[in-house]
């Protein structure tokens, strides 16, 4: 499943839910008034922006915004909410793309660095992100702890969620950190409906060793974008990393 094939047109036309799930006010606003405070007045880059969840909001409280987003149906949703004057967006890789210009915050979130299925791949967004802030400048990336306690010996799948309507299943490589999490939705008819998506699950101890890789540090971890405290069973992370200001 290569990435541009999965965030094809008709998901990139369904994947807005205004006011609902990722759109949700409690979920978006404290994510949105976070990264503005870390932007500390500079420019900010988020990679995968897709329709522009953060960044149309983000841009709207002032902060300059910069897009890196690698599927043109992606692209295509956010440019029916803003022109590209107002968030510019680079199409190509978040490990590899170039963006002109020097950025204070660079930021990857609602799991999205896990959309890299090597670890080499992921070294190297962290590289990305170092390659375009500022001395002193921050990357920062929301992603999920993987909960294999959930996993007995011998089994490969896990359900995540279960409600009318919807199931939500994973399906884990425990050898090559992979996970394929499958969306089922269905109604009274009996149809259903799947997507699948890929990703390579990340421990917090080795995104740190990636973030130090590229030269950051670790300034703050918490469970959430409102300051939470993260422990061990804390099931997300809001992590900030920053370079040296000198």
């Amino acid at each position: 499943m290569r990435q541009q094939e999965i965030w094809n047109d008709e998901v990139a036309q369904g994947y807005d839910t205004p006011g609902t799930g990722m759109f949700a006010p409690e979920v978006l606003d404290p994510a949105v008034d976070r990264l503005a405070e870390l932007a500390e007045g500079g420019r900010a880059l988020e990679f995968a922006i897709g329709t522009g969840r953060v960044a149309v909001p983000l841009a709207e409280r002032g902060v300059p915004v910069t897009g890196v987003e690698l599927a043109p149906a992606m692209i295509a949703q956010l440019r029916t909410k803003v022109s590209e004057a107002v968030i510019p967006v680079v199409e190509g890789d978040m490990a590899t793309a170039v963006v002109p210009g020097e950025h204070t915050l660079v930021y990857l979130v609602y799991n999205t660095i896990s959309n890299l299925l090597t670890q080499a791949e992921q070294v190297e967004c962290f590289r990305n992100a170092a390659r375009h802030l500022v001395p002193g400048g921050r990357f920062v990336i929301e992603l999920w702890v993987p909960d294999l306690r959930k996993l007995p010996p011998g089994q490969q799948a896990v359900v995540f969620a279960s409600e009318p309507g919807y199931i939500g299943l994973d399906t884990v490589d425990v050898l090559r950190q992979h996970v394929v999490s499958h969306h089922f939705r269905f109604d009274d008819s009996g149809r259903a409906e799947l997507f699948r998506s890929p990703h390579r699950y990340i421990w917090p101890a080795e995104l740190d060793l990636m973030a130090q890789l590229a030269g950051f540090e670790l300034e703050s971890r918490h469970a959430d974008w409102t300051g939470a405290e993260f422990t061990a069973e804390s099931r997300s992370h809001v992590s900030v990393y920053r370079l040296p200001a000198a």
